[in-house]
């Protein structure tokens, strides 16, 4: 499968996301921008599922998700049908968004506006890859669900109207994509990406499948496009979100990892990191989902008022 194609198929009941987040050299900012086909954390995706188990159509649930950190932060996720998707091999447009390859760069055209407050991020990303990955690794027995590195060790320019931004930072894009919904097979993830000397990055992923068996990557990305798999060190649990969603990382012996979160949801958070691998302290971006709470009714419920819905292409 290659990760940068835009116009593979996608199974129904399936999905699909495009994943790239960056900050800013002067940490000050924070960006996280994920093209959905198939959006997995729907609602009217999960319901549509129920009704028709296996036929569900990810094409008629595409999203493009804009989260912004810093003075000036923005939300958005707006579903759209299939009616506003367009895509080929080196472009997907979702609604007024695009994303397209040039070359060895990705950039985002981003035209969104945030719920419940309407507030517009308009502009654009562009990411530098100079060097691809081409590798995929699945995160469960079968191979329904495959994570696939694209650019682990970028560098994006963010130029902004609304909101007036610009800056430049290290930056980092994978996709993943699964022939079924993420809650059928797994209960919960951790996932994170550091920066190590030199432009490279360390990754960790540790699952948990839904049969009770874990599952942990630990791999160090080479600035010139190397991958090769690291011990990984023990695990130690960050303090919960406000939410009660419960984080963990790895860190060497003699470190006390830390988080600082950025996204607090019912949940999923995601947070700036500070932990220590591969013998230097490290700075990096970590994620923490429970899909147990994701299914249970109550958080379905409540996400219809972060991810409104309009069926038919609108900007």
């Amino acid at each position: 499968m290659n990760a940068r194609s835009f116009d593979a198929d996608v199974a129904p009941g399936g999905y699909r996301w495009w994943y790239v987040d960056a900050t800013s050299d002067d940490g000050r900012y924070g960006l996280t921008v994920i093209a959905f086909i198939g959006s997995v954390f729907s609602p009217y995706y999960a319901l549509a599922r129920r009704r028709r188990p296996g036929a569900a159509d990810p094409h008629a649930h595409c999203a493009v998700n804009v989260a912004l950190y810093g003075e000036k932060r923005r939300w958005t996720m707006t579903e759209r049908g299939a009616s506003a998707l367009q895509r080929d091999a080196h472009s997907l447009r979702i609604g007024p968004s695009r994303l397209h390859w040039d070359g060895a760069a990705l950039t985002i055209d981003l035209d969104e506006i945030g719920a419940p407050l309407p507030m517009r991020v308009r502009g654009s990303v562009r990411l530098h890859a100079p060097t691809l990955v081409q590798d995929a690794f699945a995160l469960d027995a079968d191979g329904h669900h495959l994570w696939l590195p694209i650019a682990p060790c970028a560098r994006v320019e963010v130029r902004l109207s609304e909101p007036a931004l610009h800056w430049h930072g290290d930056a980092y894009a994978d996709s993943n994509a699964g022939s079924r919904a993420l809650e059928e097979d797994f209960t919960r993830w951790h996932w994170s990406r550091s920066s190590l000397r030199g432009g490279d990055t360390a990754v960790l992923y540790d699952v948990q499948r839904r049969d009770g068996t874990p599952h942990s990557l630990a791999l160090h990305f080479d600035a010139d496009g190397g991958c090769r798999s690291f011990a990984a060190p023990a695990a130690h649990d960050l303090p919960g979100t406000r939410w009660g969603i419960a984080r963990a990382t790895r860190s060497e012996a003699g470190t006390t990892p830390r988080a600082r979160t950025l996204e607090d949801t019912p949940f999923y958070a995601r947070s700036l990191l500070d932990t220590r691998l591969l013998g230097e302290p490290v700075h990096g971006v970590h994620e923490s989902l429970d899909l147990e709470r994701f299914r249970s009714g109550w958080v379905q419920m409540l996400l219809p008022f972060r991810m409104p819905r309009r069926s038919a292409w609108a900007a």
